[in-house]
């Protein structure tokens, strides 16, 4: 018999897939390059200090050892060992942070192999994105060396698509790169427009929660030797700190109805909830203040939905909710090759009437306390991460230069895919007038 060649052996996608690996791996060694860990004291002297969530101080000084900040101030006392950078006429404030992206969830839309961010089926609770991050994409420098330091990489697709986690945008792998893990339920809330897909959907959902809270009550009480064995099931086992509001559920709604809807649902349900999407939001603003729902406005720069609304219906909507007293945060592009333009956001939203500082800490501190993270990054103070940005200005400011970012203390490497291309058209350019 005669020997079969490779090629018809190995199924054709499978070489794809192989020559997409092989394509990435090159692309990332020439590429950017993980920072080792702080290995020495590190103070930065001279520059304005931002902490974001406290006035700013100029002419200070941020301490920060092991990756965690130690000390802020004008007058700190410096260690014999430690590295002094000093940053005279810079600007530092903290790392920003996106509070929804598919980050190291997909990589090229058109192909599938490098896609990961939706299970089959309509109930997938058990879901962990941080489990398929994929630490080499090249969108996680472009977001880096453009200030994103905490993207939360989140699933989609579905009913209850799955927990979102919060990652950091530069390591090795997964695991090192996971800042917290589960800090949400995603759940897409049904469109209501099509009352039989709207109804169908919804029973789903309600079946599900209903499993989930039957299944917590069959658990506790085997452990509590009151029922038999009752196996454990991934699905409603993930749900179960949903249960006990020990985590919260983002839930995605955009549509007036949609959002109504939504709310009643988890207010009946006594759910821990953060709204996320929130087109229509502006007209619910005082409904959603009342309550105490945390908003994460996502995105700000879109066209109208209504054919009768004003243009400006969603750049005005961060401003409108903070006139009615909601508390929010901006996100940006759910995509990951859009993820940099967070702070175009936020900078659109401030064209449009919301105040400035209150707009670096819808991308700071407020999308920290919303998400569960301030007790690591959002602002600058001891104690925390050493995660922040080195700027010649406000990051709101399309042409603000970037010059360093550090995470958990790490100088990270400022080079990205974005930069090379530019590098390398501008050489292309300096030749074409040497010639």
């Amino acid at each position: 018999m005669k020997s079969l060649s490779f090629a018809r052996i190995v199924k054709p996608a499978l070489l794809i897939y192989l020559l997409i690996i092989i394509l990435l791996s090159a692309i990332q060694v020439r590429g950017h390059t993980p920072a080792p860990p702080q290995q020495e004291p590190i103070v930065l002297v001279g520059g304005t200090i931002h902490p974001v969530n406290s006035e700013p101080i100029p002419n200070g000084m941020v301490l920060f050892e092991n990756g965690v900040i130690t000390a802020v101030g004008t007058d700190l006392e410096i260690p014999e060992n430690a590295r002094v950078v000093n940053i005279s006429g810079k600007h530092v404030y903290p790392g920003l942070i996106h509070g929804r992206n598919t980050m190291g969830l997909s990589e090229i839309g058109r192909i599938a192999e490098t896609t990961d961010m939706r299970e089959k089926g309509n109930i997938n609770p058990n879901v962990r994105a941080r489990v398929a991050f994929h630490p080499a994409s090249e969108h996680i420098p472009v977001a880096a060396v453009n200030g994103i330091t905490t993207v939360v990489s989140t699933p989609m697709g579905g009913i209850i698509s799955g927990k979102a986690d919060a990652m950091i945008t530069d390591g090795w792998t997964w695991e090192q790169m996971t800042l917290e893990p589960s800090i949400g339920m995603v759940i897409e809330w049904p469109s209501m427009r099509e009352k039989e897909a709207r109804d169908k959907a919804l029973n789903e959902l309600y079946e599900a929660f209903d499993k989930a809270k039957r299944y917590k009550i069959a658990r506790e009480a085997m452990h509590n030797n009151q029922a038999p064995h009752h196996p454990m099931d991934v699905r409603w086992e993930a749900m179960i700190p949903v249960l006990k509001r020990e985590m919260p559920v983002f839930l995605v709604a955009n549509e007036l109805r949609q959002i109504q809807a939504a709310l009643d649902w988890a207010e009946k349900e006594n759910l821990k909830m953060v709204l996320v999407g929130a087109r229509d939001g502006a007209y619910l603003a005082e409904q959603i203040a009342s309550r105490g729902i945390p908003v994460m406005v996502a995105p700000v720069i879109g066209g109208p939905s209504l054919q009768w609304e004003g243009y400006d219906q969603a750049y005005s909507l961060p401003a409108a909710l903070h006139k009615a007293g909601v508390r929010f945060c901006i996100g940006g592009d759910a995509g990951a090759a859009s993820a940099y333009r967070l702070p175009h956001h936020a900078a659109s939203a401030v064209a449009f009437g919301l105040p400035e500082e209150v707009a670096l800490k819808a991308i700071t501190i407020n999308a920290a306390e919303i998400l569960g993270l301030d007790h690591r990054v959002g602002s600058i103070e001891p104690g925390k991460d050493a995660t922040f940005i080195i700027t010649d200005g406000t990051p709101l400011e399309l042409w603000t230069d970037i010059s360093q970012v550090y995470i958990q203390g790490r100088e990270i490497d400022m080079t990205d895919k974005h930069r090379r291309l530019f590098e390398r058209y501008r050489e292309k350019h300096r030749q074409a007038q040497m010639e």
